[in-house]
């Protein structure tokens, strides 16, 4: 089977080499040509200039997957693709997309006779070695024809990799699966530092979640990357207390908003997200001020900025 990949970065490279491996053909193209080339050279691909160029290189039926940055990126990409490719060619959105901005897409490519899959990818830096979980939406058709690719890169031929549904199903549960995963991550966090805040008992945080890897319910693979990075004490000493969000981590939020179905632990995970963002900065003021205002509670001064 031949495939076009365009997106080469940590996920997109990984997977373009997983899928080498497994004897696809790939067609390789990369905002960035010096990536394109050596992404090229690492897994025997093509190597495309540009859009035109790559779907020049593929004969029908084409297949395009899309590992670009959710949004206007990935809109303006497949906006161009539809006007190269022809009725019967698919494209294929593995990045964290809006699964309805994929409902959409897929309605608006029909139109042209161009089949769409959105499809979530789980799976990380580890994917390339390990597999990448699978979750994708679309035709019944358009899945099947997809399988080879699918099981080229799920753990095996058999497991990680599912049709959920419709258009727009796929991204809807690596919605939910990334939402689950804040509030997995979230548990964990707070967990060890009440151990780690009990210095009486000057507890091992590396060894006590090793051991936790070995028959503990609470076992995963969230817990054993933990464990490993606990075992090297300036791992957390050596880390800023900032921690990112991604889109789909909000998205699940508002989706719980939207049916009226309550998530507290995942939505308190995004909100501590934010808080470690400093976005509750001048809410921490004002509180701050509240207690003093009511209770005549000291207030701290702000520390003064450093000098350069």
């Amino acid at each position: 089977m031949k495939l076009a990949m365009i997106g080469l970065g940590k996920m997109g490279g990984n997977m373009a080499r997983r899928l080498a491996r497994a004897g696809i053909e790939l067609v390789l193209l990369d905002q960035d040509p010096k990536v394109t080339e050596s992404v090229a050279q690492a897994t025997g691909g093509a190597s495309a200039s540009d859009l035109k160029d790559l779907v020049g290189r593929l004969s029908g039926p084409r297949f395009v997957w899309l590992m670009l940055p959710s949004g206007q990126i990935t809109q303006t990409a497949i906006d161009n693709l539809a006007a190269l490719l022809s009725a019967g060619d698919t494209i294929i959105d593995g990045a964290n997309s809006n699964y309805k901005d994929s409902q959409h897409r897929a309605e608006a490519l029909a139109l042209k006779g161009i089949r769409f899959l959105d499809v979530g990818v789980s799976g990380g830096v580890w994917g390339e070695k390990n597999g990448y979980a699978l979750m994708f939406g679309g035709t019944v058709a358009a899945a099947v024809a997809m399988e080879p690719v699918f099981k080229a890169l799920a753990p095996t031929p058999e497991t990680g990799w599912l049709h959920c549904g419709p258009a727009g199903s796929g991204h809807f549960v690596k919605m939910i699966h990334n939402g689950i995963e804040y509030g997995m991550m979230q548990s964990f966090a707070e967990g060890l530092s009440l151990m780690h805040g009990k210095s009486e008992f000057n507890l091992d945080l590396g060894k006590i979640t090793e051991m936790w890897r070995h028959g503990s319910v609470v076992r995963s693979w969230l817990l054993d990357l933990t464990a490993e990075f606990l075992k090297h004490d300036d791992a957390v000493k050596n880390t800023a207390p900032f921690v990112a969000d991604s889109g789909e981590g909000r998205w699940t939020v508002l989706e719980s908003v939207e049916q009226g179905i309550p998530a507290p632990v995942l939505s308190l995970a995004l909100m501590a997200r934010f808080s470690s963002q400093g976005k509750d900065d001048y809410g921490s003021k004002l509180l701050a001020l509240m207690r003093n205002a009511f209770g005549g509670h000291a207030t701290r001064t702000a520390a003064a900025p450093k000098s350069e």
